[in-house]
């Protein structure tokens, strides 16, 4: 009961700081005049060195100890893939989604991870989904359905863009949930983390090289990006991997539900984004989503 209440917590707390750090971005975007290639790679960098230079204090040992390929080359490959592939490719698409619509748009977009996590469950069992998966299936169709077209059978009511890159962030979410648990049973979490987002600072930045956009923060902008590095990165991701594994990755994407929530709150009443009730309907039906994948197996039958 104890590891269940401290999962729920962790991964909720987690999610609630992702909210807030979507809606900072949604600022930082709209009112600020940054870009998501320019913000990215520097909110990953400087979360990596925090977290690495932490950890490189207290244990540096334990820090390289993954790169260690005589000891386990898998645990490196493993960093490489749940860090580049999930973590950092799930940021900058969440980002880009948000920049080209809205930070509620980009939660909830990403919350039909479960989904794709229950597809690769599946594919993984060498079984075909049962009646409840089918109906979660069905459901986050039709939330995301109803949020991105408000209902038109002719157009949607947000780009095309904005729809891929909030279903590949979704992907990603799936990558860096299931990917870790071998790394996550040897080397904590915020480590993992602090590796996951220096390796993808790194890499962003040779992609997109920020340091060649003419761009320079305001005072509100730089607090801006101490909020999502902070917050978003540093302390969102440490509490929500680190209640994955107390509560499981199903469970987990319950309460994860905290993120949109947080973000459309925000982004509506502070912000101004709008807020339809074919919003509400889509949320709702990826809410029943979740709520459906998490109950126990008994009630399922």
């Amino acid at each position: 009961m104890s590891d269940r209440i401290k999962g729920s917590a962790l991964t909720m707390g987690g999610a609630a700081c992702w909210g807030v750090s979507g809606c900072m971005g949604q600022y930082l975007f709209t009112r600020e005049g940054m870009d998501s290639t320019w913000l990215v790679p520097i909110r990953l960098f400087l979360a990596g060195l925090i977290l690495c230079g932490f950890f490189f204090i207290k244990d540096r040992k334990t820090l390289f100890d993954p790169w260690n390929v005589k000891k386990d080359p898998r645990n490196a490959i493993d960093l490489l893939v749940y860090g580049l592939a999930g973590v950092s490719c799930c940021q900058f698409t969440y980002f880009l989604t948000i920049q080209l619509s809205s930070a509620g748009m980009g939660t909830i977009l990403q919350d039909v991870s479960p989904v794709i996590i229950l597809l690769v469950v599946c594919i993984q069992q060498k079984r075909g989904p049962r009646v409840f998966e089918v109906c979660s299936i069905l459901l986050a169709l039709v939330g995301v359905f109803l949020i991105t077209t408000h209902g038109s059978l002719t157009g949607l009511a947000v780009s095309p863009a904005a729809l891929v890159s909030g279903i590949v962030s979704a992907c990603c979410v799936a990558i860096y949930t299931m990917w870790p648990k071998k790394l996550q049973e040897q080397y904590p979490t915020p480590m993992l983390q602090g590796w996951a987002f220096l390796m993808g600072g790194i890499m962003f930045s040779l992609i997109f090289r920020p340091w060649q956009i003419d761009y320079v923060p305001t005072a509100m902008g730089a607090f801006g990006i101490f909020t999502v590095v902070v917050l978003g990165n540093v302390l969102a991701f440490s509490l929500y991997m680190s209640g994955v594994p107390l509560i499981g990755p199903q469970k987990a994407s319950l309460y994860s539900f905290a993120e949109p929530v947080t973000a459309a709150i925000i982004s509506t009443l502070v912000l101004g984004s709008p807020f339809t009730l074919w919003d509400a309907l889509g949320f709702g039906c990826i809410f029943l989503m979740l709520v459906l994948l998490s109950l126990p197996a008994k009630q399922k039958n």
